[in-house]
């Protein structure tokens, strides 16, 4: 099948092989697959990354075998595996991207035996796919994954209705929280990011004020429209220093919740930290529960993911897609569709 691959560290388009769905798995073909900015970074810093897991002791792929990326997504079932009774050929689906498998858990995407979305077809694991509600366009329920990493950053930080919030950074991450802040009765929520399109964006999701980082600092913003509930500061760039800057600005007992994959090592200054008795948490992912139920916010229209497709491309267009995202000004998601060539 044909696949935009990661192969001997460059971005290629290619054939890789048909998988074959085993039990308690389907098969499915790629509706649509938002490109994420973890894509993008395990693109720059794909050594970096597998040296990082051994560290940690977890499994990573293996870097110099074919890596089909693409986590995000909405798939077509074509065909399903022993022991699948809930799903059958033609139900338009979206999965967390995850397979459990005798030598762990295997994301997709991010594996070498389990394609993502970058590719014509996908093995997913039948019990932790979904089902898109009638009526929701399959392409914008592709963006569940990346919202519902949101909702999970916002359950983890225990930000309570009436509680304010700074979010820096406005990706899709990022507007993720804003979005799920809202739905939780959080604010004012105050967004803080270098882009004009992403700072239009994290208005459209529910940011009562935004800032250019460069001409007023997020914490002054929030100082000056409230400056008296309780804060709870999001950081979800992923940019070096930030994690520092939220500590610097977090106010006495202040919380910052991590949502942001840095990929680089990072340096803070503990006193900050000390003095200030802050508490940092860090949020990785979504549950299944949460997943569901970004789903069905977004297909009520709690969640309005339309004005966040800024392109749609083929699978041919992906390598100069990830180019144009290494300036991230242009866009806010990019969804690509292998139907389109």
């Amino acid at each position: 099948m044909r696949a935009a691959v990661l192969r001997d560290r460059k971005l290629v388009v290619g054939e890789v092989p048909d998988p074959t769905p085993g039990p308690g798995l389907v098969l499915a073909e790629t509706i649509a697959c938002g490109i994420c900015g973890s894509d993008v970074h395990m693109y720059q810093h794909l050594d970096r990354l597998a040296a990082a897991a051994e560290q940690n002791g977890a499994p990573f792929m293996d870097t110099n075998a074919d890596v089909v990326m693409g986590h995000e997504f909405s798939a077509r079932v074509l065909e399903t595996g022993p022991g699948v009774t809930d799903l059958k050929p033609g139900d338009a689906i979206v999965s967390i991207p995850i397979v459990l498998t005798q030598d762990g858990m295997k994301t997709v995407g991010y594996s070498n035996e389990y394609p993502g979305g970058y590719a014509e077809r996908m093995l997913l694991m039948a019990a932790v796919c979904y089902k898109i509600p009638d009526g929701l366009d399959p392409r914008h329920a592709a963006l569940t994954e990346p919202m519902s990493v949101g909702t999970h950053a916002v359950n983890r930080s225990g930000i309570a209705a009436g509680e304010s919030a700074i979010v820096l950074g406005c990706g899709p991450i990022g507007l993720g929280t804003i979005a799920a802040l809202r739905l939780a009765g959080a604010g004012p929520i105050v967004a803080a990011d270098p882009s004009s399109r992403r700072r239009e964006l994290a208005s459209h999701m529910g940011a009562n004020a935004v800032v250019d980082p460069r001409e007023e600092p997020a914490i002054a913003a929030w100082q000056r429209i409230d400056g008296q509930r309780t804060l709870v500061i999001f950081e979800a760039s992923g940019a070096p220093g930030l994690i520092s800057l939220a500590m610097e600005a977090a106010p006495q007992h202040g919380r910052i919740l991590v949502v942001g994959v840095c990929m680089e090592r990072d340096t803070i200054w503990p006193m900050h930290g000390i003095s200030k008795e802050l508490t940092i948490t860090f949020s990785l992912g979504a549950q299944p529960d949460e997943f569901k139920l970004t789903l069905d916010r977004i297909a009520k229209g709690k969640i309005d993911v339309a004005a966040m497709v800024t392109d749609e491309i083929g699978i041919a267009g992906v390598p100069a897609a990830f180019e144009s995202l290494l300036q991230p000004d242009a866009h806010g998601k990019i969804l690509v569709e292998p139907a389109l060539g």
